[in-house]
């Protein structure tokens, strides 16, 4: 079975596919905006990478949320519940841990299917 690799750099891929499934490295927002935006930001280029490997957020299957500060919980629920579309919500996780930087609030890391 093959593998194919999106945007491909040095240290990693944006997307990798296998055996039907995408795999998406984590997706974060601007440094430094606040934890809306990031989130936003963040499920935009969520959007991007399934397009680019041929498939949409109907079909995730799992995501996991990594939030720096996890009083900040309500909020990126308020962006995810606006842009999950009802009818095909994934399995999801949460969880609060320091990002690559400080000024990283929200990571998003979703796998999907084709």
């Amino acid at each position: 079975m093959d593998i194919k690799r999106f945007e491909t750099g040095a240290r990693m891929s944006g997307a990798v596919v296998h055996n039907g499934t995408v795999y998406l490295a984590g997706q974060v927002g601007q440094a430094g905006s606040d934890v809306t935006e990031q989130t936003k930001q963040a499920l935009a280029e969520v959007d991007r990478l399934l397009a680019l490997a041929g498939t949409d957020k109907t079909r995730i299957l799992s995501t996991q949320i990594w939030l720096a500060d996890m009083t900040d919980f309500p909020k990126m629920n308020a962006v995810w519940d606006a842009w999950v579309p009802q009818g095909h919500t994934p399995a999801r996780a949460t969880g609060e841990s320091k990002l690559a930087t400080p000024d990283y609030l929200v990571e998003v890391i979703v796998v999907a299917a084709l």
